[in-house]
């Protein structure tokens, strides 16, 4: 079996390179600019968030895995035996091995991502694991059709959602794309969202302003990964990062601050940026247990189970179609 499915070639020119620069340039154009989460994730952005994940301050991958070891129990009675598992944004093969071992006989495991470096070390770390395991991954979109074909007729599908990447999109966004994303499943098919919780203001700022700098670095190689695929002539020492927590928006921004007043070239065009208008680069924003039924309902599910760690600060929450 290839390592890979693949999608599409990798988009470095043609129409999809376009609407991507299109997008690019018109987030970068709002006020304040923006740049969409994704570009975070080449090959040295995947190898810092790695990074980030182990720092002392960044507790959502910890609580996440000792969640699913210690209560994974729970989430896998409600999870029909032979299930095919579908993970969102592999990543790393921690979680996904962590619940494939509450799992009863689970026919095939489905990790779907846009990063290929990281599907293909997601890829091989469960093929290792699990010698007995179809593994069957798909480099793309996480809504595409074709990432949910070829899977056992029969078979319900439990996709899992980790990290609280759902807390990346605006409100309304995370409704859409998870609307989008039940029109790929069919009924008793499930989905696992693990989101994060609101909690003290002081655990989330150091969350993403950890002492060693390594958010920092990531959120900067964004501009590096910019000029790789783009062209552009961003100067990653000319900015700053700065997160922080909202708490009316109940979220966490990241943002890069110019230094000082300066041009970059893009693609031919020249951009202007002030240091009063940061770059938004990531919102991740957190919930209450009371915004999960609301988001299922609204999203075309029905929310049939929140399990959380006994510090109740993550949790794996349980959307039936």
């Amino acid at each position: 079996m290839a390592t890979v499915i693949e999608k599409a070639r990798a988009p470095a020119r043609g129409l999809a390179h376009e609407h991507e620069l299109g997008e690019l340039l018109l987030g970068l154009r709002q006020t304040p600019p923006r740049i969409a989460p994704r570009y975070f994730y080449d090959r040295e952005g995947s190898r810092l968030f790695d990074a980030i994940t182990r720092t002392p301050e960044y507790y959502p991958t910890r609580t996440e895995l000792s969640l699913l070891e210690e209560r994974g129990a729970r989430i896998a009675a409600r999870v029909a035996p032979g299930s095919v598992l579908v993970e969102l944004g592999s990543g790393s093969a921690d979680k996904a091995l962590a619940l494939l071992c509450h799992l009863d006989t689970p026919r095939l495991y489905r990790p779907i991502d846009i990063s290929r470096d990281a599907l293909e070390r997601t890829t091989r770390a469960v093929r290792k694991a699990r010698p007995d395991l179809v593994v069957s991954p798909y480099w793309g979109d996480f809504a595409a059709e074709a990432a949910y074909a070829d899977i056992p007729t029969g078979a319900r599908r439990l996709v899992f959602y980790s990290g609280s990447t759902i807390g990346n999109f605006e409100r309304s966004e995370a409704i859409a794309f998870l609307r989008l994303l039940r029109a790929r499943l069919e009924p008793g098919d499930a989905l696992l969202l693990g989101v994060d919780l609101v909690k003290d203001p002081a655990l989330l700022h150091a969350a993403y302003n950890d002492a060693a700098g390594i958010t920092a670095a990531f959120n900067k190689n964004l501009l590096c990964h910019l000029n790789a695929r783009f062209g552009a002539d961003f100067d990653p020492e000319a900015f700053d990062h700065h997160a922080f927590y909202e708490p009316r928006k109940r979220r966490v921004e990241m943002h890069l601050v110019p230094r000082t007043a300066l041009d970059v070239s893009l693609a031919g065009q020249y951009l202007h940026f002030d240091p009063s208008l940061p770059i938004h680069t990531e919102s991740s924003h957190k919930f209450t247990l009371d915004d999960l039924p609301n988001l299922a309902r609204r999203s075309g599910f029905e929310c049939e189970d929140v399990v959380t760690d006994e510090r109740g600060w993550f949790a794996e929450a349980i959307f039936r179609v």
